[in-house]
């Protein structure tokens, strides 16, 4: 942790858990984002992967933070691109990030409730859960898209309480984003966290003003009071 005290697990219930970034290695959606999809498009349409890419991350950046930019369907029928198909096709990329499943075996070991909120859409959901089994881990797993805000979005919280009714200054939340750890904490929950290293391939990302670590694994180690 930096700049911040450690959470005080025996005043946690339920650990809110965003998905990738944070339990599954954000290498394979900057892959596929950054490649594959870029790559599928040039092949289609004759051009190279370079101007493919030119043509295409205008309009990646104009979606971002919106659900838009999360939605299968969207992409598909924008980019003219069985997305679910290209997901699908190398679900065999998407891995944990190291340690995630044994630190979620001691949360629960712990007693705490574990709910996912993630804004992947609920097709990459399932693929996701399909290669990683990710689901028998927790109590609970919302997609965004089923509350139609991105959780960025204030009334995404809103929305999700009315169908997971946790205790906000009972619970802990760890996401990758600046911007949803914002908004978390703006929805009155009490321990936001972000995470440094969500893609293993990729560069530290800087969560200030928010308590943060490198690894969510790291929430466990020795003097956290987790048995």
């Amino acid at each position: 942790m930096n700049r911040h005290d450690p959470p005080d697990w025996s005043a946690i219930d339920t650990v809110l858990l965003d998905l990738d970034g944070t339990l599954l290695d954000l290498a394979y959606d900057t892959r596929f984002w950054r490649h594959t999809i870029p790559a599928a498009w040039a092949q289609a349409r004759g051009v190279t992967l370079e101007q493919a890419r030119v043509e295409l991350t205008p309009r990646f950046r104009d979606r971002e933070g919106t659900l838009d930019w999360y939605c299968v369907e969207y992409w598909s029928r924008e980019l003219e691109l069985d997305v679910a198909a290209l997901k699908r096709a190398t679900m065999h990329e998407v891995d944990w990030l190291s340690g995630v499943p044994e630190f979620l075996e001691t949360l629960r070991r712990n007693g705490k409730r574990l709910v996912l909120f993630t804004n992947a859409h609920p097709a990459s959901l399932a693929i996701k859960d399909e290669r990683t089994g990710v689901s028998r881990y927790l109590d609970a797993m919302f997609s965004s898209h089923h509350f139609s805000w991105p959780k960025e979005d204030a009334r995404f919280w809103d929305s999700v309480r009315r169908r997971e009714p946790f205790d906000p200054q009972r619970s802990l939340f760890v996401d990758d984003s600046p911007t949803v750890l914002a908004a978390a904490r703006a929805a009155g929950i009490r321990w936001v966290i972000g995470v440094r290293h969500p893609d293993s391939q990729g560069t530290v990302r800087d969560h200030a003003p928010w308590p943060a670590v490198d690894r969510i694994t790291d929430l466990a180690g020795p003097d956290s009071g987790l048995t």
